[in-house]
């Protein structure tokens, strides 16, 4: 099945040093790294093996054709990618503390994926049957927050699944705080909705207790599937009749730069390869097959953190194997749901 993933792709400029770190004992370097949330999951599901393009827009510059070469060499079909002389491929200054967290100082705006418009859509995106990927830098503007919905109209109109990773980076917003109510709006239109604990917090800080939990609530309109990650605690999920969770496997995170990319990548990947579409989710979930799904996606993202860097530490189904195979707890522990 065909996966679609739309947004952002930047290059991530790595640092060699430890942030927090008292007394400087080296020069700070920078390493390029291809990057973005949309892209790093197509690549995640290119090297798997999946059927992934990457839809968006780069500068006509140095980096820009630097991250087309970068997807191209990873199996992402780049047919939807547009150039613009317009403004500069965005950049991200990327720091990691000791426990390979990370830090970002964004130069964006203004961006060159911040101009794709709805016209720059190309008349076969939706052809066939696929799944649309979308994260909330593409609704940072105006603009290409318009571009999004029209995008995830244009998919539900083809009958197209749609996913949303929140993926919230508020020093993108103009405020310095993401909107809750456009990225409320976004989950209310997606099957399925993937978010860490500390973005439902944030996006349901404002929720009235007297009308049920966020997740409920969201369950009640369009997602079918809500997916609530927490680093290397279990991750939860839940549908309309049913919630449990899947422990991850444990590992030494290094970068965590890709790993929820991984992990979401990971469980398109199956959806694409079970050829699950909104129609059939539902069924598709009864059956109880996004659990496995589910571990084999803690797997890829297990696999990613273990590793610096984005596309680079992605998984393909051999590495995942071997990484699985050197030490790592097996995924798939299934928690109790009662």
């Amino acid at each position: 099945m065909k996966v679609v993933c739309f947004g952002e792709a930047l290059v991530d400029m790595l640092s060699n040093r430890v942030s927090g770190a008292s007394v400087a004992t080296e020069h700070e370097q920078f390493t390029k790294f291809a990057g973005g949330a949309p892209a790093n999951a197509a690549v995640a599901v290119a090297k798997l093996g999946g059927n992934a393009y990457f839809a968006g827009m780069l500068g006509d510059d140095a980096f820009g054709r630097f991250l087309q070469g970068a997807l191209d060499a990873e199996g992402v079909k780049t047919d939807y990618v547009r150039f613009t002389p317009e403004s500069k491929t965005a950049l991200a200054f990327v720091s990691l503390d000791e426990n390979g967290e990370r830090s970002f100082e964004f130069y964006r705006p203004p961006a060159a994926d911040l101009l794709f418009r709805a016209g720059h859509f190309d008349p076969d995106t939706f052809a066939g049957n696929g799944i649309l990927h979308i994260c909330s830098n593409s609704l940072t503007e105006e603009g290409i927050a318009n571009t999004t919905a029209t995008a995830v109209a244009l998919a539900r109109e083809a009958g197209w699944l749609v996913s949303f990773d929140v993926n919230l980076r508020h020093n993108l917003w103009p405020t310095g705080y993401a909107d809750r109510q456009r990225i409320n709006e976004l989950v209310a239109k997606s099957d399925i909705v993937k978010l860490s604990l500390e973005e439902l917090e944030y996006l349901a800080a404002e929720e009235n207790p007297e009308t049920g939990g966020y997740i409920s609530r969201q369950l009640q309109q369009r997602p079918q599937l809500i997916l609530v990650t927490d680093g290397g605690h279990p991750v939860q999920w839940a549908t309309r009749s049913d919630w449990g969770g899947v422990r991850p496997p444990a590992v030494n995170a290094v970068d965590t730069t890709a790993g929820g990319d991984g992990f979401i990548g990971g469980f398109i990947y199956q959806l694409a390869a079970d050829n699950v579409s909104a129609g059939s989710l539902m069924q598709w979930l009864e059956s109880g097959a996004h659990e496995k799904a589910l571990a084999f996606a803690c797997a890829c993202g297990a696999h990613a953190v273990s590793r610096r860097g984005a596309f680079v530490a992605l998984p393909t189904q051999k590495s995942l194997q071997d990484f699985l195979n050197a030490g790592a707890v097996a995924p798939g522990n299934q928690l109790p749901n009662d």
